[in-house]
């Protein structure tokens, strides 16, 4: 316990800090660094499952698609537009199958070969463009301020659920797949993020505010005057995060589970891997990513 509180203290500042200050390239290249190792935790966890994983070729197709949205197509879009993003992160999930088959071609056993690509491509999707959406995200109008949002509902949630779940469950939600997940922890989980972010766009305005007058965003970046949005809506879309990053939680424990492994890696004292850190995001991100993207077009 005193490692994982130690390592939440000094990596949450710093991830506060790099969402709200950092120029979105250098976002870029911090989230392409997380998505490599994670992915690389994820590959490692298919050998648990009899797969002989293609590495290397993972990697460089994870790396470009991150030099990509680093593109400069401008001075106030350093990354991809919306629209061509979406067509872009398409594109690509519908060629890394291919990719990844054609790569497998040159194995000796091919009976190998398509577990491999399938793991790769599979590691692509589920890892890559969700880490990818985000950034994307930020580069958005009220970018930081949407990220901001999104990280403190899926830890609320997922800091509430343990201590609820642990102190209070009785009602096993998912016993095969994650033990110690209960009901009582999942509601809790629900009304923590809820209040949350409730509480964040309620006071949007002046938090943007301050974030401004301290130096953390650039006005682009906050959530001033009338872009903020109704409160009823806000909620809606807090409990979908909710449930979003509730699923991506038990995938992760699915996969863990199937594999035989408490942990995906010990990268992070006291967490575990990065795959076990932003296994709830990875659901979450692509839900907020569509409603920003859907907020910008109306």
């Amino acid at each position: 316990m005193i490692k994982r509180i130690a390592t939440a203290v000094v990596l949450i500042p710093i991830v506060l800090l790099l969402v709200l200050r950092a120029p979105v390239p250098l976002v870029a290249l911090v989230t392409a660094a997380v998505a490599l190792v994670t992915v690389h935790e994820f590959l490692k966890l298919t050998e648990n499952f009899g797969v002989q994983p293609m590495r290397i070729p993972t990697y460089v197709v994870v790396a470009i698609f991150f030099l990509v949205l680093v593109f400069n197509a401008g001075k106030e879009k350093p990354l991809l537009s919306t629209d061509i993003f979406g067509i872009a992160a398409a594109f690509a999930a519908a060629m890394a199958t291919f990719v990844f088959l054609s790569i497998a071609m040159r194995r000796e056993n091919l009976a190998t070969g398509y577990p491999a690509a399938a793991a790769s491509a599979f590691a692509f999707v589920y890892i890559a463009l969700p880490l990818a959406m985000l950034v994307q995200l930020r580069q958005q109008w009220a970018g930081a301020f949407l990220i901001l949002y999104l990280l403190l509902v899926v830890w609320a949630g997922d800091i509430i659920a343990y201590f609820v779940g642990k102190s209070m469950g009785r009602h096993w939600m998912a016993p095969r797949i994650s033990p110690k997940k209960t009901w009582e922890g999942a509601v809790a989980s629900m009304v923590a993020s809820l209040a949350v972010g409730g509480t964040l766009f309620y006071y949007s305005l002046p938090l943007s505010t301050r974030f401004l007058q301290w130096g953390l965003i650039e006005r682009r970046d906050g959530m001033f005057g009338l872009e903020r949005p109704a409160l009823f809506p806000v909620l809606a879309l807090t409990a979908v995060l909710n449930v979003a990053a509730q699923l991506g939680d038990l995938v992760e424990s699915l996969i863990k589970r199937g594999a035989a492994v408490k942990d995906s890696g010990t990268i992070l004292p006291g967490h575990g891997g990065m795959l076990d850190r932003i296994d709830a995001l990875l659901f979450a991100a692509p839900v907020l990513w569509v409603w920003a993207a859907w907020r910008v077009t109306q």
